[in-house]
């Protein structure tokens, strides 16, 4: 074990390969632990209240200023959420093969920060958006020309990109703050990812609050600038903590690593693998210790793999990986299941700043003189994720550590399972409630003209509480699981993984709105889904849904019963140094 004498004092390095951003080893007491993460934690903070600044009322936005309908606003919206979240697997690849965590983080800080800007001008300048529209019927309204569209979508989407580089890259630092071969360190970092999305639902709930009112009562223009300002405070908070920082050195692309294993494999389809897996092909412990890496010993699943690994003479990388590399593969490629398991839930996501909120619109929303914004309900679902996450981490947590003997009271998976059993509850506590809604515009004459029923907004109250406690369970632990499984060396794509879900999700949603819309509107049916709430029947799409919860959670438990926790690494430096 390394060690150094300072004073007197004996200070250990840390074991994880970490290191400074000049690529020297790192001192334990000097960077990384709580210290590093405090800056990491305010980011989420500031990221988060301007991501979902933009976000949780942009369909208003889209309905109310750019003059767009029921199904293509809200494709508009999922379209634009499934690229924020599909970018970080460019944003983890960059990171992991050229760059690094860090660099990457601040190169697509700016930007992100730019997106912003552009997007708070064009909601700022008249000249920028079509006038102002009264009727109710959007299809009577001015449309947005070309170039309004280009500024105001073409500055969503470099958003998107700066997104793409800081999301999967922002949380796997804060990870790597913590040493897996300190047990301390290694306890600390279990409640590391809790905090971290405690950290990032406070920010979204002073957006789902506070912005959204600016928005909606104040205007525009200070309801994106400020957005604008928390992001340039996050991205500060991030460049500030830059002293204390633990690093990890870009190690290849791990697309590259996986093709070249992939490839090997097939190409060597008729060779035997030998019964002993010693026979394989592995770098000694000295080649990983001089690059700060890990080893990973063969494992008997996904054997056809283990091909790329067996000696034939050639030492072509595309034919011959070592067996670390067969094993890296191996844990992503199983991943993968766990992943897809997770689509159909981020649909559900989708809908909570979509439908959600444009069924809001069609409710009473006065308290006295006070007038609820429509997508401030979100709010309440972010309120339930904050007490849930400490109702989980200080009380169930500690309760099931006495039956389970596992420091994290139950499995990632398990955990998993939990919330996507939650996550059935609200599809069909949101279909009754919207059977109730309807009945009511009936009853009130309000189908034909789409007027306001005198129903209070809180009706929808349930659906957002019950999608809270759904998500305390499933986001934190899929982002956990996906960090947690993923090779040492890939930890940013695993990242990425999480992202991906919700991006498919996202436009999985777009995909089966535009579907359904058209299917149930054929044949002289006046379908599910219109501009008009009242005439619309998203009763029957809740309940569609609930049933495709169904059936995914069933997939889901066949996936958990055949899933490979990763085995434990090797510290090569640590190994050779005993």
């Amino acid at each position: 074990m390394a060690k150094e004498e300072e004073g007197g004092v004996e200070n250990n390095y840390t074991k994880d390969g970490t290191v400074d951003l000049k690529g020297n080893p790192v001192l334990r007491s000097k960077r990384g632990g709580w210290r590093a993460c405090s800056f990491i934690v305010v980011n989420g903070v500031f990221e988060r209240m301007a991501y979902y600044g933009i976000a949780s009322n942009l369909v208003l936005y889209l309905t109310k200023k750019l003059n767009e309908g029921t199904v293509q606003s809200a494709n508009n919206v999922t379209n634009w959420v499934g690229t924020v979240w599909m970018a970080p697997i460019l944003g983890a690849y960059v990171a992991d093969a050229l760059l690094g965590r860090y660099w990457t983080f601040v190169i697509s800080g700016i930007i992100y920060l730019s997106g912003m800007s552009v997007l708070t001008l064009s909601v700022s300048q008249p000249t920028l958006k079509p006038p102002t529209c009264q009727d109710a019927n959007t299809e009577n309204c001015q449309k947005a020309s070309t170039l309004q569209l280009a500024v105001f979508f073409g500055a969503l989407y470099t958003l998107a990109i700066g997104i793409g580089g800081t999301k999967p890259n922002i949380s796997t630092v804060g990870g790597d703050q913590f040493d897996n071969f300190d047990s301390k360190e290694k306890d600390q970092k279990l409640s590391f990812f809790n905090w971290w999305m405690f950290s990032n639902f406070f920010g979204s709930l002073f957006a789902n609050t506070v912005l959204i009112y600016i928005q909606d009562n104040v205007g525009w223009s200070l309801g994106y600038g400020l957005p604008t300002l928390a992001l340039l405070i996050s991205i500060t908070s991030i460049l500030a903590g830059t002293p204390f920082y633990r690093h990890r050195v870009p190690s290849g692309s791990p697309f590259t690593k996986m093709t070249l294993v992939i490839v090997g494999a097939i190409r060597k389809w008729k060779v035997p693998i030998p019964t002993d897996p010693e026979e394989l092909h592995e770098l000694d412990l000295e080649d990983y210790a001089r690059k700060g890496k890990f080893r990973i010993d063969s494992t008997p699943g996904l054997r056809f793999l283990n091909k790329a690994a067996v000696k034939t003479g050639s030492s072509d990388a595309w034919m011959l990986s070592s067996v670390t590399h067969v094993e890296e593969t191996k844990q992503m490629l199983r991943m993968i299941p766990v992943l897809i398991a997770t689509f159909v839930p981020s649909t559900m996501i989708a809908q909570i700043n979509t439908l959600f909120v444009k069924q809001g619109t069609t409710l009473d929303r006065n308290i006295g003189s006070f007038k609820i914004p429509p997508a401030s309900l979100s709010g309440f679902e972010t309120i339930t994720m904050l007490i849930s996450i400490v109702l989980y981490d200080r009380f169930f947590v500690r309760i099931m550590q006495k039956w389970t003997n596992n420091p994290r009271g139950v499995t990632l998976l398990q955990r998993m399972g939990i919330g996507l059993i939650f996550h059935i509850i609200p599809m069909v506590i949101a279909s009754l409630i919207e059977m109730y809604r309807l009945k009511s515009a009936k009853e009130f004459g309000l189908v034909e003209n789409g007027g306001q029923i005198p129903l209070t907004i809180f009706i929808l109250l349930p659906q957002f509480v019950l999608m809270g406690v759904a998500d305390m369970f499933l986001e934190v632990a899929k982002l956990e699981f996906f960090y947690d499984q993923a090779p040492e060396s890939m930890k940013s794509l695993g990242s990425s993984y999480a992202s991906t879900s919700l991006g498919i999700g996202n436009f999985l949603s777009s995909f089966l709105l535009s579907t359904v819309s058209d299917l149930t509107s054929r044949n002289g049916h006046q379908g599910w889904i219109l501009n008009n709430l009242n005439a619309s029947h998203l009763d029957y799409y809740y309940a569609f849904f609930a049933i495709l919860y169904f059936f995914n959670f069933i997939f889901f438990l066949v996936v958990l019963k055949f899933y490979v926790y990763k085995a434990e690494v090797s510290n090569s430096v640590e190994v050779l140094a005993e």
